[in-house]
């Protein structure tokens, strides 16, 4: 029996005819089907394309070798059947919800988490929060913070770089919301911030849409531009949403549910193997 977990290599795992293997994808090669969205801000460009190329091949047949694919949301779920050709079941991912503790909002800024990469479009959440005059909060580190920090100038941004657990739930707790600015495979942080007690704003696309529930733990704006954040921001009353709901919600991703739901799916499979 194999279980993995993998956003690239682990589902080509070869393994003997008789055993099973579940594998829990997090995401499809992104970087092999969509290279102009995650390879491109590295500058490898046409230079990268033709190893690109040979390994989009090998990830479609090495994700012809997996007994089971479980997807971490629908979003997932429906990449793998358009580009593997294959049926995923969905289970969300886990959060650790006790590492966060209910905030008591009331500040005036807004914060965004994220590892500092292109696709993650905090460029955008920096130019938004410009144009509508709101304070911005980033935490996480990344190749792109030179880019961002230089964006940044003039703006009241501030970089707090990677933090421990205490400070991260101290400013997610204490902020408006959370900002999530680029379109996400499954969209764990709105769930962290829920956690924290703290509602959402996103771009309307991707797993977002499964995490945060229109109107009660959080709202979404709907096109990728720093103008459209703006309004959104400008529309946006935290005072609407109760922490105790935004918990709630939050603690039906618990890990206790995911494992028992992940043990149930492995053991389907394996009996299906005989």
């Amino acid at each position: 029996m194999i279980v993995s977990s993998t956003t690239a290599w682990a589902k080509g795992v070869r393994f003997r005819p008789d055993a099973v293997h579940v594998c829990y994808i997090n995401t499809v090669s992104r970087f092999v089907f969509d290279p102009d969205r995650y390879v491109a801000g590295f500058g490898l460009g046409a230079f990268a394309r033709p190893v690109v190329t040979q390994l989009a091949r090998w990830d479609v047949r090495a994700a012809q070798r997996p007994t089971r694919f479980i997807a971490n949301s629908r979003n997932v779920a429906e990449r793998v059947r358009r580009w593997y050709g294959r049926e995923a079941d969905v289970l969300p991912c886990p959060v650790d919800v006790d590492r966060f503790t209910v905030g008591r909002g009331g500040g005036d800024y807004v914060v965004v988490v994220a590892r500092l990469l292109p696709y993650k479009r905090v460029d955008l959440a920096i130019a938004g929060c410009a144009l509508a005059g709101v304070p911005l909060h980033v935490i996480g580190s990344g190749p792109d913070a030179p880019r961002l920090q230089a964006l940044a100038r003039g703006t009241r941004t501030t970089f707090h770089g990677p933090v421990d657990d205490a400070a991260r739930n101290a400013l997610v707790g204490a902020a408006r919301a959370a900002i999530l600015p680029g379109e996400e495979d499954f969209g764990l942080v709105p769930l962290e911030a829920a956690a924290a007690g703290r509602p959402t704003l996103a771009y309307a696309a991707g797993g977002a849409l499964e995490t945060i529930v229109d109107g009660e733990t959080g709202a979404f704006f709907l096109e990728p531009t720093a103008q459209s954040l703006a309004d959104a921001l400008r529309r946006f009353d935290a005072g609407r949403f109760e922490s105790e709901r935004l918990r709630a919600h939050a603690e039906t991703f618990a890990p206790a549910r995911f494992v028992a739901r992940l043990r149930a799916l492995v053991e389907e499979t394996a009996a299906a193997r005989g």
